[in-house]
């Protein structure tokens, strides 16, 4: 049986934009894109999870605002579900530490990217909202 892992991704919007990240080469899914984030530790809520992984990563704070979506994708080293959140910086800005680029992109660039499967229903659910 596979390993399950709960992670949490942010979708940080500014100014009409939504913060996107490219996953480095080495590692597990190579180049993809995705919402920043991580895993959700035991005893953690989601937005505690959001906001510690996102200090750590990209050295900013954020505030977490609202779900998005919350999905179930079994990828060949594990099963994970992924919750994703909408979130608003509150200090600090972006600067990752662990992705090999960063973007901003008005919601309907989002699907000229690559995205990690997991991320997709989020992706698609933003587009048809308009976020």
């Amino acid at each position: 049986m596979k390993k399950h892992i709960t992670v949490v991704g942010a979708v940080i919007v500014r100014d009409g934009l939504v913060y996107c990240a490219r996953r480095g080469l080495s590692g597990a899914l190579p180049g993809m894109w995705e919402f920043p984030g991580g895993k959700v530790e035991k005893d953690e809520s989601f937005a505690d999870a959001l906001i510690r992984e996102i200090n750590e990563e990209l050295g900013c704070e954020i505030s977490v605002l609202q779900p998005v979506e919350t999905t179930t994708h079994e990828y060949d080293f594990a099963v994970i579900t992924l919750a994703t959140f909408i979130c608003e910086l509150v200090a600090g800005e972006p600067q990752s530490n662990e992705h090999a680029e960063e973007r901003w992109l008005p919601v309907e660039a989002l699907d000229t990217l690559e995205w990690a499967p997991a991320d997709i229903p989020a992706v698609e659910k933003l587009r048809a909202a308009g976020v």
